[in-house]
């Protein structure tokens, strides 16, 4: 298993206002937007940021995420490792696969990969 994109997730009460800012930094919405989560990505560099109001499908938000090639056996080295699942594997709606870990300074990592 390794790391593909690292993506920093950060709290936002309004996502339009997250959007005006974050164009002012040269990134704009790629798209991704699920109504409580959007991204905003540089056309030119990939550099991107997540805000999120809050996270509408598990039990706490999460600090940022990790995309991996293989999400399952990232899940089972994290059971194996003894590491604090937050929220289980999950197929999501909006095409990805993933999991929440507690780091072990409690920082939640959402781990995922996106579906083919």
């Amino acid at each position: 298993m390794k790391a593909v994109e690292a993506i920093a997730n950060l709290h936002t009460d309004d996502i339009e206002r997250a959007r005006e800012f974050f164009g002012f930094l040269g990134l704009t919405d790629d798209g991704m937007n699920q109504g409580w989560v959007a991204r905003f990505t540089s056309a030119d560099s990939g550099a991107c940021v997540q805000v999120v109001t809050r996270d509408a499908t598990a039990p706490e938000d999460s600090a940022m995420t990790i995309k991996v090639d293989d999400v399952d056996t990232a899940y089972e080295e994290a059971q194996r490792r003894g590491y604090e699942i937050v929220h289980p594997i999950t197929d999501e709606p909006w095409g990805i696969r993933r999991f929440f870990v507690r780091s072990p300074d409690g920082h939640v990592v959402n781990v995922a990969q996106h579906r083919s």
